[in-house]
């Protein structure tokens, strides 16, 4: 049966825009383009210890087998969110099955019909999914401007208000004043959610998250940590308050309504955060990458084309889809895995090529793919 039109037009007016999104090929150049930051999805340590306690306590089962509350609540998700609970010095952990789901699940679900949601207008995706299945009213606040957010405070008193950020945004890589942020919420007694998928394994000793490094994390109403970057899995999990998760449990219909991870799934989170508290010089040479990044990209004259980030995503603006393709597909036939970031996912105007930086990068590897930039720029 043939597409219908209306969505055949939508498809053309994507390759006319040069927007069209495809499924990569998978490719052996060097990566400058996934989320592995620390490299633990390689890790074949990883997979062997996940995979050895498995076996070592019979848990020999391919999938959870139905939602958690009903028969796939297996035993190594108590194990496991009690771990993730304590890492992050939280009342509780819950854990979805991806960052998507956790972020739809909590902002469909938590504020109410006379509540309010203020969030930076680069908020995810996923965020903003939730945002509009909630009963909430919604409003965006300028990127990072907390003068913006004041006065949109000020327009509900007495009102229940949830403020939404990032600590690393995922296409600018940059992050918000985060103290500032959390003594605005407390001025007016807000509800304070972080999402910090791209903080996770890359901030802090053991990579414990932005918040919890600058130890703001309990003046924090939720923090939502997803298991897909920094952690070289899948999966994602709400922090906050027992009460809060107990809402979650009976009100996230992303968490309720959906066949739990399996065992495997939940051994490797249980086994990847363990290794986290082992895994310090790793998390070191990731830090030391990103600053010799910032720094060859000075030295170059790249920095006025570079949105200012001190996180593992670096990203330069190249206007216009056809030109950020063109420069993209220069660095990958050079053996540089970069991928261009394209409007409508960023605004029209303001694509970009989008570095992530890796604990597993070499300097020699940096240094390359930045003078191939320079050279292709200037």
């Amino acid at each position: 049966m043939k597409l219908p039109k209306n969505l055949v037009q939508k498809l053309e007016n994507r390759r006319l825009n040069n927007s069209l999104r495809q499924l990569p090929s998978f490719n052996n150049l060097v990566d400058f383009s996934s989320n592995d930051y620390i490299g633990f999805s390689k890790s074949e340590l990883i997979f062997k210890i996940s995979h050895h306690y498995l076996i070592e306590n019979e848990i020999i089962q391919n999938g959870a087998t139905g939602s958690r509350l009903i028969s796939g609540n297996h035993s190594l998700y108590q194990i496991t969110e009690a771990f993730i609970a304590q890492f992050h010095e939280a009342e509780s952990a819950l854990i979805f099955n991806s960052g998507y789901d956790a972020n739809v699940g909590f902002f469909s679900a938590v504020p109410q019909r006379n509540d309010i949601i203020l969030y930076d207008e680069l908020s995810h995706a996923s965020i903003r999914d939730g945002i509009l299945m909630s009963n909430a009213k919604s409003y965006k606040f300028n990127h990072n401007d907390f003068e913006d957010l004041e006065r949109l405070i000020l327009k509900f008193p007495d009102t229940n208000i949830y403020i939404v950020t990032e600590t690393v945004f995922s296409m600018d890589g940059d992050s918000p004043n985060l103290e500032e942020l959390v003594e605005l919420s407390e001025k007016y007694n807000c509800y304070l959610v972080v999402d910090e998928a791209h903080t996770l394994g890359v901030f802090g000793e053991k990579g414990e998250g932005l918040t919890q490094y600058l130890k703001l994390h309990n003046r924090i109403f939720a923090r939502i940590m997803t298991f897909g970057k920094g952690l070289g899995c899948h999966g994602a999990a709400v922090l906050g308050s027992i009460d809060l998760r107990d809402y979650l449990v009976n009100f996230a219909r992303s968490f309720i309504y959906t066949t739990g991870l399996s065992p495997h799934s939940v051994s490797t989170v249980f086994t990847a955060y363990q290794q986290l508290n082992i895994e310090k010089e790793t998390i070191e040479k990731l830090r030391q990458n990103i600053i010799f990044f910032n720094q060859q990209k000075n030295l170059l004259g790249l920095k006025p084309m570079f949105v200012r980030s001190k996180s593992a995503i670096q990203s330069a603006i190249v206007p216009g889809n056809e030109n950020v393709k063109k420069l993209a597909q220069q660095l990958q036939d050079k053996g540089y895995d970069v991928k261009p970031i394209l409007s409508p996912t960023v605004p029209e105007g303001q694509e970009r090529l989008r570095f992530c930086i890796h604990s597993y990068n070499s300097e020699e590897e940096i240094n390359q793919v930045l003078q191939l930039l320079s050279g292709f720029i200037f």
